[in-house]
């Protein structure tokens, strides 16, 4: 009973958590990679577009909650969702339009278009902190059946000293990143503008012989890129709180799944974004009450058995990101070097 009681607690604090964290970042790292696959730049604004979906999908939650609108027991984000990514590819159609094509021009270092995309960042976080309600304080998304297990509910059905729970929002993130993920391979490997995005990514020269047009691979890259950043960042603040300068620290993890697993890879940015979310929970997590299930009997361990603070969380991925840098800069996959 011991040994599953310290199961139950690794489901709850490491296993559960870290995998609807990963699925999380893996959509963060995939928009990343396909952003330095095809337009061959580090978008140093996609974390602020991640913030700025979450907003507007939140703005159009409360509209259809006002409205009575719901889709009980899930959250009405879900509803919300759809119209959330097509505001934020109004906005990102726009700064491309705007900012970016000019650079494309004239052929512009990635270096210049790296600082570019920071000044992007910086107008995208003060457009969202604008945004009416918003502002820079937590919200929560409060609507929906909260537990899909509940702690009591698998006690008294297994008889544990320990309870398992899963959040109803940790389940649809892991649903909802898979059906993304299935969808965007289906849509890269099996339609023609996939492969155009694919041949333009291995070959620019090569692609516009071959009669793609670039603008058209660009304005679906862009497209495919908002919707995975705002379904991201609404999973996000689903499963935990919505706070818009949050999202700017999400920006070193999910650069650093992108990059571990190998830029430009979209099955490398999967893989880094599980690599770097098990990495970040396993180090912070203090394993006591694990030990003291798996030691003697009537024996607890001195201390809490953790590696580091939940305050030095980034600093794993941190680390993670220089060690792969120095030794292995392809990446897991051998995606493009930086």
């Amino acid at each position: 009973m011991d040994v599953l009681n310290a199961i139950v607690v690794l489901l709850n604090f490491v296993i559960i958590p870290a995998t609807a964290y990963g699925a999380q970042l893996a959509l963060g790292a995939l928009g990343v990679t396909l952003i330095y696959g095809i337009l061959r730049f580090s978008n140093f604004a996609h974390g602020d577009t991640m913030a700025f979906g979450t907003a507007a999908t939140i703005l159009v939650t409360w509209g259809m909650t006002g409205l009575g609108m719901s889709i009980a027991p899930l959250p009405t984000a879900l509803l919300a969702l759809p119209f959330g990514i097509m505001v934020t590819m109004l906005l990102v159609l726009g700064f491309d339009r705007v900012v970016y094509r000019f650079y494309r021009r004239v052929k512009a270092k990635p270096i210049i278009l790296v600082m570019v995309s920071i000044g992007v960042m910086f107008t995208m976080n003060a457009l969202t902190r604008f945004l009416p309600g918003i502002g820079v304080d937590d919200i929560r998304f409060a609507d929906g059946e909260r537990f899909l297990i509940s702690v009591r509910t698998f006690r008294e059905m297994t008889g544990l000293e320990e309870g398992l729970a899963i959040r109803t929002t940790q389940a649809i993130t892991v649903v909802v990143a898979a059906i993304c993920v299935v969808a965007l391979f289906w849509f890269l490997n099996r339609t023609r503008t996939g492969k155009s995005m694919r041949a333009y990514s291995d070959n620019e020269d090569l692609a516009l012989l071959s009669g793609i047009n670039p603008e058209r691979v660009v304005m679906i890259t862009w497209l495919i890129v908002a919707a995975l950043a705002t379904t991201a960042g609404t999973l996000y603040g689903l499963d935990k709180a919505f706070k818009a300068f949050t999202y700017f620290q999400l920006l070193l993890p999910i650069f650093a799944a992108a990059i571990v697993g190998g830029l430009g890879n979209p099955i490398g940015a999967i893989l880094g974004g599980f690599l770097i979310a098990f990495s970040e929970v396993s180090v912070t997590y203090a394993f006591r009450k694990v030990v003291g299930y798996l030691g003697p009997a009537d024996w607890q361990p001195e201390g809490m058995i953790q590696l580091l603070s939940t305050d030095y969380k980034f600093a794993v991925s941190f680390s993670i990101l220089l060690i792969v840098l120095l030794f292995r800069p392809t990446g897991i996959m051998k995606g493009k070097s930086i």
